[in-house]
Parts: structure tokens; sequence; C-alpha cells
């Protein structure tokens, strides 16, 4: 698999535009961008794997205060596949590697659900309930590598 750096602007993307599993997430990162920065690697990325786009990956954010939060997603027809676990490593491996010292966190609705499963197998660990400002109450999970 392989992540595919989403650029700042729709003309920079002629790749994904007309893709039909990009439609909504592509303009949604774009206007992210608009809010956070457009500061690679620490940006939102497309998953490729073979030829097909699997899923998405983001970094919410460059890091700030030693932290960056991540977040991933599946395209449906790939569920239950593995494909979340390795979507998540990447983004792991990428953020260690471009900066050793950074802690990763991400967050969950507040159950046991497949997202929480595949923040344990790539080593993240709960730190507890918090109160997202987009979201409600989440769990916040803690890389321990």
């Amino acid at each position: 698999m392989v992540l595919l750096p989403i650029a700042a602007t729709l003309d920079e993307n002629e790749a994904f535009v007309h893709h039909p599993d990009c439609q909504e997430s592509l303009q949604m990162c774009i206007e992210y961008y608009g809010r956070v920065g457009f500061n690679p690697p620490w940006i939102c990325y497309y998953v490729k794997k073979g030829e097909d786009l699997v899923g998405s990956a983001a970094f919410k954010g460059q890091p700030k205060n030693g932290r960056v939060e991540i977040a991933y997603g599946t395209v449906e027809r790939f569920w239950q596949q593995g494909v979340g676990t390795e979507i998540c490593r990447l983004l792991v491996a990428l953020a260690r590697q471009t900066d050793p010292s950074v802690y990763l966190t991400a967050r969950t609705l507040p159950e046991h659900n497949f997202s929480t499963r595949i923040l344990e197998k790539n080593g993240f660990r709960l730190l507890g309930t918090v109160e997202d400002e987009e979201d409600g109450e989440v769990w916040e999970w803690g890389y321990s590598g």
C-alpha cells in the first residue's frame, strides 16, 4: 500500500477529482487545509493498493505541543480485509520517520468497534474519554509503540 498526498487545491488533484470514491472526501480535505494549513507531510492522503484506492488517511494538522492526531478510513468494499490496520500503520511510520518525538493520538466513538481494534493492533492504548468540539464525547488513544 502507498500513501498518495492530497494537494492543497482541486486543480492539483486531477487524479482524484472524478474518482467516485473521492467525491465527498476530496472537497472536505481541501476545506480542512483552509482551516489548519497545508504542511506536508502533516496532510491528507488517499491510499492505493495495486490499482485500487482502498481508503484515506490524514494527520489532523501539523503537530502542536509535540502531539498530532491521526484519522483514517477504508472504502466500504475493502472493509474487514486488514486495510484499515495497514493504513494506520502507514500513518504511524510516516510520523515516526518525520519526527520520532511526536506523540500520536487518535479519537474514536466511545465503544469497542473496528476502529478501536485497528488502533490496538498498531500499538495505541486507550487514554480515556474526552470532549471533542466536533464529535462530542469520544475516546482518546495514544501511541505507545
